[in-house]
């Protein structure tokens, strides 16, 4: 995954700036915690201010746009935490497991280094209600060969919690499924370039001239209308919360 976001990762902390109201349940499972690593960090998203964050990410392209005043970045992998056992008050990734070669150790990695808790924000792939996969059908093949099944995370970390992440209708972050009510946005090219998705999977010029087509003509307003009116949606994405 280096190379691959080394080529992503250009512009990334721009087109992927963090939601708060996406950051809150994160800071919220993280409890009390001091010390607190990052796995899979990218350019920082979602780590929490006035906080001792390290963070372990595998490109340097991502590293290299992290803030200023974030905390130190080692370029690794999670499949591999150069660190001991009980490290860290709290470990947390988001948005990264299913990039990870050997998700079990991965998550095994995460639950040895921490004391307290694990969170995770993930995906579940059984999800099905985003209209996305109408027009790029192969979003569905891609979530069912890389996105861990929910079951995945019990059996890695032990008990654990799943909540729901609403997501914002104007949300800042620009995830694959963030623009759900706004469906424009997937025609730039400027923000896929955000989204790894769209860097894995074919059909992706067909799927568009489809999606702009439906809406010059209000087909996808007139498909969907029941969302324009929602100011958050369920669009598959959990938290998993191991206490320790």
């Amino acid at each position: 995954m280096t190379a691959t976001y080394d080529q992503i990762g250009i512009d990334y902390a721009n087109l992927r700036r963090p939601d708060p109201r996406i950051a809150a349940p994160i800071e919220q499972a993280l409890g009390p915690a001091e010390t607190i690593l990052n796995v899979g960090a990218g350019a920082g998203s979602y780590e929490p201010h006035g906080r001792q964050v390290t963070a372990i990410e595998p490109s340097v392209e991502m590293i290299a746009q992290r803030d200023k005043g974030a905390g130190p970045a080692i370029q690794g992998s999670a499949e591999h935490l150069p660190f001991d056992d009980n490290s860290f008050d709290a470990v947390m990734a988001v948005l990264t497991v299913h990039h990870w070669s050997d998700q079990a150790k991965g998550l095994s990695e995460m639950r040895r280094v921490s004391r307290g808790p694990v969170v995770i924000l993930t995906y579940d792939p059984t999800f099905r209600g985003v209209w996305l996969a109408d027009y790029f059908p192969e979003l569905v093949t891609l979530d069912d060969g890389q996105m861990p099944p929910l079951e995945v995370y019990a059996a890695a970390l032990g008990p654990v919690d799943i909540v729901t992440v609403p997501i914002p209708a104007d949300c800042t972050d620009g995830f694959l499924y963030a623009f759900w009510r706004r469906p424009e946005a997937y025609l730039d090219p400027k923000i896929r370039r955000g989204m790894s998705s769209f860097w894995r999977i074919a059909g992706v010029e067909e799927g568009l001239a489809r999606l702009e087509a439906d809406l010059a003509s209000g087909a996808w307003a007139s498909r969907h209308a029941d969302l324009l009116d929602q100011s958050s949606y369920d669009a598959g994405y959990r938290l998993i919360i191991n206490e320790g």
